[in-house]
């Protein structure tokens, strides 16, 4: 199934260029723990997406099961995400990393215990976390109707998000240094509107299927 993988890679990315507080960190750790406190932060992180990726499609299946109106669901998530791009694209403002932090040169197993509980509790705590999956799963779960395979069509689609997302940030660990030089204020600013752009672009998008879907099928 070519479409959920496409579709996985695009939520993947959106996480992956998003400049936020989760990225900051993930230079802070590599840079002041070296990599192996780095792979504990963003196994961390990768933790809490899969556990709020979870939470989202229980309660996006319980809304389903009781109100039957994926046309809502589908709708308010992707009203979610373009609202969630609006916000990037005009009002985020621009972070910058902190410094400071002390080496810790020789990391024991407490050490890499407390930088992935670090990072699940940052990511699980972060409103905008919580806001992207469950506006993801809203509107993939009603674009999983038009296929035969619901099930199957969204464990692609997060599978391939969370492999993505993972991977983008094993790649920030091992260019730490790199990256870190290039996030000036100009740079953030353009990423942050670039991944608001795709995001209103997606949320429409996904709004536009529905429709089309249901007018084909007599339910408008």
């Amino acid at each position: 199934m070519f479409e959920p993988v496409v579709k996985g890679l695009i939520l993947g990315l959106l996480l992956g260029i998003s400049v936020g507080p989760i990225i900051f960190s993930i230079l802070k750790q590599s840079l002041n723990n070296g990599h192996r406190g780095g792979y504990a932060f963003i196994a961390g992180v990768s933790a809490s997406d899969i556990l709020l990726v979870l939470i989202c499609n229980m309660f996006t299946h319980l809304f389903d099961a009781v109100m039957q109106h994926e046309l809502i669901i589908g709708i308010a998530g992707s009203g979610l995400l373009i609202a969630l791009g609006v916000y990037n694209f005009f009002f985020r403002k621009v972070q910058t990393a902190e410094n400071g932090m002390l080496m810790v040169n020789n990391l024991r197993a407490h050490h890499l215990i407390g930088i992935f509980l670090s990072g699940f509790f940052m990511n699980t705590l972060n409103p905008g976390s919580f806001l992207f999956w469950f506006a993801a799963t809203a509107t993939i779960t009603a674009d999983s109707k038009l296929v035969d395979h619901p099930d199957q069509y969204r464990l692609i689609v997060f599978l391939t998000a969370l492999l993505f997302n993972l991977t983008s940030d094993t790649t920030k660990v091992l260019l730490a240094n790199k990256i870190r030089l290039k996030l000036t204020p100009h740079n953030i600013h353009l990423i942050n509107r670039i991944s608001g752009f795709i995001l209103i672009g997606f949320g429409i998008a996904i709004i536009i299927t529905i429709i089309v879907r249901d007018a084909h099928a007599g339910k408008l």
